[in-house]
């Protein structure tokens, strides 16, 4: 029986339901309830009784107890000794992001890790899918996606806000239509043209966010883009228009392999910590409206 499983079983045995069990340890309630059914087969014996109100633990669960909560105490206690010492946080450490994370978000505030933690070597891998992770690749993820895969672990920091931007000096000229810049997967017109720019015509597709914004920099025409991009750049203006919200967040990941790993949690609670900070800019809460 190795620590792993005992985490899902004192969580589950602590909070009664999947769902509390879930926030508790960062994953997904599907993901608890397969871990606790994957140690009672291990063990040959029901380990809770599902119960309309929730789950009780049997007279097995009860008996597994405090021998599970003495391996915590054993756990708990090498991570305060390994906390309390940061002279041993050290070794490489890989994180991946897109770059215009990295250039918004992270790098402008990266040298107060680096300064708090100099034996740590920071990698930073600009990458825009996750495929890096699930090759161990890289150690950390900073991703915007609605829904990261279950073999990754970690938590939705933020909510994902955009807003619809043009230059000032595209508002400021006459036109007859409205021109558009979309994304090249966009082959049909967005829900937001339809609603607020019916009869604009499209100029250009792009790839990725930086390519879209130099193109709405240089006039060309509106993009909806996420508000910590566009926000930051001082000649663009946001249209108030309401927009349906995205059910995309900021992400901090991590494999579930390496979440106990000292220099990953460190660097996993400064890079949540510095995305919280931000939240106004993430948020689009003081954008420039035109």
């Amino acid at each position: 029986m190795n620590w792993d499983d005992l985490r899902f079983f004192l969580a589950l045995s602590r909070e009664g339901t999947l769902s509390g069990a879930g926030k508790a340890l960062a994953v997904k309630h599907t993901t608890v309830a397969r871990r606790i059914s994957a140690l009672e087969e291990k063990l040959g014996s029901r380990l809770f009784d599902r119960l309309p109100s929730g789950y009780a633990m049997t007279q097995v669960a009860e008996n597994l107890y405090p021998h599970a909560l003495s391996m915590e105490e054993l756990v708990q206690a090498a991570d305060r000794e390994v906390f309390g010492m940061d002279t041993q946080l050290k070794g490489t450490l890989k994180l991946t992001a897109s770059y215009d994370v990295f250039t918004r978000l992270i790098t402008p505030k990266l040298s107060q890790f680096t300064d708090q933690y100099p034996g740590i070597d920071i990698e930073l891998l600009s990458s825009a899918t996750l495929a890096d992770l699930a090759g161990r690749q890289a150690d950390i993820a900073l991703r915007l996606t609605p829904k990261p895969p279950e073999y990754l672990v970690g938590r939705e920091v933020l909510p994902l806000r955009h807003g619809v931007y043009a230059s000032s000096k595209y508002l400021q000229t006459k036109r007859v239509t409205e021109k558009l810049i979309l994304w090249r997967a966009e082959r049909e017109m967005p829900e937001w043209v339809s609603d607020h720019f019916s009869g604009a015509r499209v100029v250009a597709r792009t790839t990725e966010i930086m390519t879209m914004v130099d193109a709405v920099k240089n006039h060309m025409g509106l993009a909806r883009m996420p508000c910590y991009v566009a926000d930051a750049e001082s000649s663009l203006r946001r249209i108030d228009v309401a927009l349906a919200p995205s059910g995309w967040g900021v992400w901090v990941l991590s494999h579930v392999d390496l979440r106990s790993t000292a220099r990953v949690r460190v660097c996993r609670d400064f890079l949540i910590d510095i995305i919280r900070q931000q939240r106004v800019l993430i948020e689009g809460l003081e954008s420039n409206y035109y």
